[in-house]
């Protein structure tokens, strides 16, 4: 029934931009923080920004001023605006959802994606 599906990875050149975006259903959307988060391989999962319902932002600090993160609540979707992307940016990417902003600060989600693949070149 829960479903969070994210999509918009891919493969750009350093200092490129994606836009990656994560449909939610079968959630009470307003009830939920929303937040991304990635990990590559052999390494831990790693937040990287979440938002509240009303707009309010949290962000890792190495990628704040690149990276915005924002959310269409009649839509159901939250979306990470990534620019100036570089190698270390490398990793799958995967949304997830929790009632508060502190719970997905330490990486725990009640629902998580299933992930996208954001690969930068150098």
């Amino acid at each position: 029934q829960v479903q969070l599906v994210e999509s918009g990875g891919g493969l750009v050149q350093a200092g490129g931009s994606l836009r990656l975006s994560c449909a939610a259903s079968g959630i009470t959307f307003s009830n939920n923080v929303m937040g991304w988060f990635r990990q590559a391989p052999g390494k831990e999962r790693e937040f990287v920004a979440a938002v509240t319902w009303s707009g309010n932002t949290y962000y890792t600090e190495s990628v704040k001023g690149r990276f915005t993160i924002s959310r269409d609540n009649a839509k159901k979707t939250v979306f990470l605006q990534m620019n100036g992307l570089e190698p270390e940016d490398t990793a799958v990417y995967y949304c997830a959802a929790n009632l508060r902003t502190s719970q997905l600060q330490r990486n725990e989600g009640r629902y998580w994606g299933q992930g996208t693949q954001v690969t930068v070149s150098s």
